[in-house]
């Protein structure tokens, strides 16, 4: 696995070390091991698959609320997502920023998205597929979210949002 920094703090780039032959690669997808080395949280609870039939769909910006607070590791296995992780921790050194990368099933990135953080995506493309991993178990009673057009933060989606849940749409203002 390798591991890459981004503009949020304690979020994470992960890209497979693929072990390649004339067959295809090999490659780690998850390693508690390497997750801890670079001080992760290696702790699972649960699996979840996330499907949307059309492109410029919009699923975001969800968070568990302490003490449900969760972390998630989120890959693209078909079709392509623009994801997006927000940084709510008030104590922060980049509270409020965001940073979006493109998942795709081809380049088989992975975000780890720290506690204390938002994230949602948008699709690129028909028919995809995302999984993530949370470290925690879905608690409703925990589970919120910020709008994702708010101006506190400002994120650039790359598509007009041709789906989305009328909670997604409904969420309020951020308020430190």
């Amino acid at each position: 696995m390798q591991f890459t920094e981004t503009s949020v703090l304690g979020a994470w780039l992960i890209d497979l070390k693929r072990i390649e032959d004339d067959r295809g690669f090999f490659a780690r997808s998850w390693c508690a091991r390497e997750l801890k080395a670079h001080g992760l949280s290696a702790e699972l609870a649960q699996a979840n698959v996330g499907f949307s039939i059309a492109k410029g769909t919009l699923r975001g910006m969800h968070f568990q609320r302490q003490p449900e607070s969760e972390v998630k590791l989120v890959r693209c296995t078909m079709g392509a997502v623009y994801d997006v992780v927000v940084d709510l921790r008030p104590d922060s050194p980049t509270h409020k920023c965001w940073a979006a990368y493109e998942l795709t099933a081809k380049n088989r990135r992975q975000l780890y998205v720290p506690e204390g953080c938002a994230h949602g995506y948008q699709t690129l493309v028909d028919n995809t597929e995302i999984i993530y991993l949370t470290s925690r178990f879905y608690a409703p009673e925990q589970a919120t979210g910020v709008r994702y057009d708010d101006p506190a933060f400002g994120i650039h989606w790359p598509l007009e949002v041709t789906s989305i849940s009328e909670a997604d749409r409904g969420w309020l203002d951020y308020v430190d």
